[in-house]
């Protein structure tokens, strides 16, 4: 089937405000066949007579029939320990006690006894968790500073546990403390956490029907950076690994996370994913394998977009919207008209568009060319870009609707990012661990939100961790500071 040209038709009307991240009737339009519509088709969709150009498919609404939010409705009266304990339970806190004792004797009978080493009890595992996770709210690049005399040390928890019994639990801290002989797998040591983890997100959430694929902000703290010396940044060891997330782009839920591993220079390494599209094909693939059959939309980078991949999600009831880069992403079967940037000088608004069977692909100009493919959004439904300079931007709905869904996930993003746990290990599986933790402790915080509970105490996201630090450490006084 070829790339047919579409001539674009009225300009549709809209009411004044900022396009709202939230999903609306409009944004789900997806060209079918009429005798599958559900509801009946807007005016001025294609298939109308207010469409010009050559004939196009009828649009329905496709069917969304999941209630967004939590599955578990939490009494008014649950604590902050009860919401992290929906990803985090005991059992996976045991788990960690039992790992941790069984890595300290099978250390020791290798390397000699260590006198000083007692059996971690699970009341020390919360309380050593507690530290770790203090490091999100009292930024300090390492955890140890707690019991410093210097400014970033913590005397109201210091006393729940020593330095030399806290070093004690760090050093043999597992999750998994044997390797299996079948175990091939760089992500061994943390996979069963990682799966109890994924396992509480999909039991507890249901998200909105459209969703964000991208890597989260989990780069060094930029204040650490300033404030570095050259030495010491020659000694930082690069990230060897990638995180990406499938994230409600209502609520900022993040509803599966990936994790692909650099290891070595092989042509599976990080190095590899940032170059080949195919390589990030796979990681959408692994993010989206649990929301086959639901008429999810899906919004992507330039990195993931890719036709194929695109197609492939369809036959799935798997929908998308991606940014396209003739540099970043895979282009195979799109028209190289429409990569090319046309001659004549453009006004910014002006786009034009193609299509394959559903598939759209837009090319857009707001002072640069903007090139996005979907197969989610009618291509003659139109929409606006509103600036505060430059007031409003006609552009096709499926950029107004990308645009509105990435900005919610950044603003997300900036502010949520700044409570990851900050505490700096440098063995990979520990790194991952407490990232994990930290979204865990977000999703937490979300689903408190959504619930009676904060109608009663109204947590700020740093009272928050407040509370659930003082939860694991056993602290009396459980009052949020203000």
């Amino acid at each position: 089937m070829a790339w047919t040209k579409v001539v674009k038709g009225p300009k549709a009307r809209r009411t004044k405000g900022p396009p709202s991240p939230e999903l609306s009737n409009r944004f789900a339009l997806l060209a079918a066949p009429a005798e599958t519509a559900q509801l009946p088709a807007p005016a001025g969709n294609p298939g109308s007579t207010t469409a010009t150009g050559p004939a196009l498919p009828k649009t329905k609404h496709f069917c969304f029939t999941f209630v967004l939010g939590p599955t578990r409705k939490m009494p008014p009266t649950a604590s902050v320990m009860d919401f992290f304990q929906l990803f985090v339970p005991d059992h996976v806190l045991k788990n960690m006690v039992v790992q941790t004792n069984m890595y300290a004797k099978k250390y020791q009978e290798r390397f000699g006894s260590d006198d000083a080493w007692v059996d971690v009890t699970l009341t020390e595992m919360k309380a050593f968790l507690g530290y770790m996770i203090s490091t999100s709210i009292h930024h300090c690049e390492s955890v140890l500073s707690i019991w410093s005399s210097g400014f970033y040390s913590n005397k109201s928890i210091a006393l729940i546990m020593t330095q030399t019994r806290f070093e004690k639990i760090l050093k043999y801290f597992h999750i998994v403390a044997f390797r299996s002989s079948q175990t091939t797998h760089g992500l061994y040591k943390i996979q069963p956490f990682l799966d109890s983890l994924q396992n509480g997100f999909d039991s507890t959430f249901r998200p909105s029907q459209t969703q964000v694929l991208h890597e989260p902000l989990i780069d060094e703290d930029p204040i650490f950076i300033a404030t570095c010396t050259e030495r010491e940044l020659r000694k930082r060891k690069k990230r060897k690994f990638s995180l990406w997330v499938r994230q409600c782009s209502s609520t900022g839920f993040i509803c599966q996370i990936y994790v692909h591993l650099k290891e070595g220079s092989g042509a599976d390494g990080l190095d590899a994913l940032k170059n080949k599209p195919q390589l990030h094909s796979m990681v959408a693939k692994s993010l989206c394998q649990n929301a086959s059959g639901k008429n999810y939309i899906i919004f992507t980078g330039p990195s993931i977009t890719s036709l194929n991949l695109f197609e492939e999600f369809e036959k799935q009831e798997i929908y998308c919207c991606g940014l396209l880069s003739s540099r970043k992403s895979d282009c195979t079967g799109l028209p190289p008209s429409m990569l090319n940037n046309p001659d004549a000088p453009q006004s910014r608004g002006q786009y034009r568009i193609k299509m394959k069977g559903n598939m759209s692909l837009i090319c857009w100009y707001n002072k640069g060319h903007f090139r996005f493919l979907t197969n989610a959004y009618s291509p003659v439904q139109q929409g606006v870009i509103i600036k505060r300079k430059s007031g409003e931007i006609p552009c096709p709905l499926a950029v107004e609707a990308f645009a509105a869904h990435l900005s919610y996930i950044c603003k997300y993003d900036d502010k949520y990012s700044k409570y990851f746990i900050s505490h700096k290990p440098n063995k990979t599986w520990q790194q991952v661990f407490w990232f994990a933790v930290s979204i865990a402790i977000n999703n937490a915080y979300i689903l408190y939100k959504m619930s009676d509970a904060y109608h009663v105490t109204r947590y700020s996201r740093a009272q928050f961790s407040e509370r659930l630090i003082k939860e694991l450490l056993g602290l009396e006084d459980t009052s949020p500071s203000h």
